[in-house]
């Protein structure tokens, strides 16, 4: 028999806590967001501070290195927090990876040397730390909203904190187009460029730091309490506080204190079963990560965005072509996942995510080879539409619900690790074979930018089938389902039809 009170959150009514829930996890992807995509205006600025002597335009290497050693950061982030919300509790590490964001965000805005060569290191330093809290905020972020949801809305509920990235990305964008307009107004001096990209990176953390007190309040999550401390009146306790259920409805009758776990992470009988589903979960967010990092984070050079005003004129244009594409595909691409992951299903809207994608990157490859004007814009943004409404939105739901609780958030951070070796892989690899958008020769650039608009739909054929062979579906299944501990008591999500 279930234990009364994780009945009792799987059948719960949505309710006030459950929003709150929401926004508070959300706040932390948010802040994720606006941390990474805000950098490719900001390396404009850049180039036009630190690199006059090359047409103001950052090197390559140097702006690839911005984008990467943040990534990396978040890798390690990932797996640390993720082991720790396993083995110390989701509430007890989730404000320190918070404080980690924080100090990162302030710390890059306060970046200080001497040459152009030590302002980029120490740049590059904080942003490494502040992957770090990005990486932790992960697992945590859905570990939690998965605990505490509900059995019938859980999808949604872990989509609505992961659309917070969306949010971050349009609000990185306008924040940035906001100082730049306020700066641009004053002569165009180095010194006022210096303090504007500095304000911009730190005022990231301003909705972060409002929501500290309130992810400081939250309980731990009843699965964790009952399942892995053991202690099923606490977590009764702990869910009568914040749930409107009276504590005698979810009180135990006649208590049988759980069994202790029967093996440890990555056992024999661990890999047996759930090493596919891990398998599963790191492959495709690997290869999704790749498409979506790469396409985004490298997109003004897609387009070949002109560098030809001042450092605030083209930081502006930048983050205004970012604006565009998030609210014209990305943000409804996150709220159609919302409002579909519960009705159709984790797998289908993966799968025909991934199926479009690649068409659409196949067509932009076809157009971009016989029309010299470049990728349209439309379908372009659809891509990023079908990824949101699709695989980037579900390998953040799948492995905080396919996994024991015991293992829930270092499985997370594992899968999530994978899928941010992708992203490095991603960006890195745009600018290696696009040549950073800045390579004189015309046609070597728009060869680079064919090859890797194939590549990218070829990786999302890859991401099809890797769904339809190995991933299971869980929605409508209780999380409790994957805490049997031998294979005939095994209730996991079916494959693919």
């Amino acid at each position: 028999m279930p234990l009364r009170v994780l009945s009792t959150l799987d059948a719960a009514k949505t309710q006030y806590y459950h929003f709150k829930a929401i926004i508070v996890a959300g706040m932390g992807i948010f802040t994720d967001a606006y941390d990474l995509f805000c950098i490719p205006p900001i390396t404009r600025m850049l180039g036009h501070i630190y690199y006059k002597s090359n047409n103001s335009r950052i090197q390559p290497a140097a702006e690839a290195a911005m984008l990467v050693v943040a990534l990396l950061g978040t890798v390690i982030g990932q797996l640390v927090f993720g082991w720790l919300g396993d083995h110390v509790g989701r509430r007890r590490v989730y404000g320190f990876s918070l404080m980690l964001m924080i100090a990162g965000s302030i710390g890059c805005g306060f970046s200080m040397g001497t040459t152009q060569a030590r302002v980029l290191a120490s740049l590059g330093f904080f942003r490494f730390l502040l992957g770090l809290g990005i990486g932790g905020d992960y697992p945590l972020s859905a570990t939690i909203m998965s605990e505490f949801a509900n059995k019938k809305k859980r999808g949604a509920f872990i989509a609505a904190v992961f659309s917070m990235q969306g949010i971050g990305i349009l609000a990185s964008s306008i924040v940035t187009m906001v100082v730049c307009r306020i700066f641009g107004r004053k002569d165009h001096s180095t010194n006022d460029a210096d303090i504007a990209w500095r304000l911009i990176l730190m005022l990231g953390v301003v909705p972060t730091a409002l929501t500290y007190y309130w992810r400081m309040m939250m309980p731990e999550t009843a699965r964790y309490t009952a399942l892995v401390e053991l202690n099923v009146l606490q977590a009764a306790r702990d869910m009568g506080r914040v749930l409107d259920v009276p504590l005698s409805q979810i009180a135990e009758v006649d208590l049988v204190p759980p069994s202790p776990p029967s093996y440890p992470l990555f056992s024999r009988k661990f890999f047996f079963l759930h090493g596919r589903d891990l398998l599963a979960c790191s492959a495709l967010w690997f290869l999704i990560d790749i498409v979506f990092y790469s396409s985004n984070l490298c997109q003004s050079h897609i387009f070949d965005i002109k560098d030809d005003g001042s450092a605030f004129d083209a930081a502006f244009k930048v983050a205004q072509f970012q604006a565009k594409v998030a609210c014209y595909f990305t943000i409804p691409g996150y709220f159609a996942a919302v409002f579909l992951i519960d009705r159709v299903g984790r797998l289908r809207i993966q799968v025909v995510g991934f199926v479009l994608m690649a068409g659409l990157y196949f067509f932009c490859t076809y157009l971009y080879i016989k029309d010299s004007r470049g990728v349209p814009f439309v379908m372009y943004g659809m891509a990023f539409f079908f990824a949101n409404c699709g695989p980037n939105t579900t390998t953040f739901i799948v492995p905080a619900e396919l996994f024991p609780a015991r293992f829930r958030s270092t499985c997370h951070g594992i899968a999530g690790a994978a899928g941010k070796l992708g992203a490095m892989i991603g960006a890195a690899g745009f600018f290696l074979i696009s040549k950073g958008g800045d390579d004189p020769n015309r046609d070597e650039k728009k060869t680079g930018i064919e090859v890797i608009l194939i590549t990218l739909g070829g990786i999302c054929v890859a991401g099809t089938a890797v769904t339809m062979l190995l991933t299971r579906e869980t929605m409508g299944i209780s999380l409790e389902d994957n805490e049997k501990e031998y294979e005939g008591e095994s209730v996991q999500g079916k494959c693919f039809p």
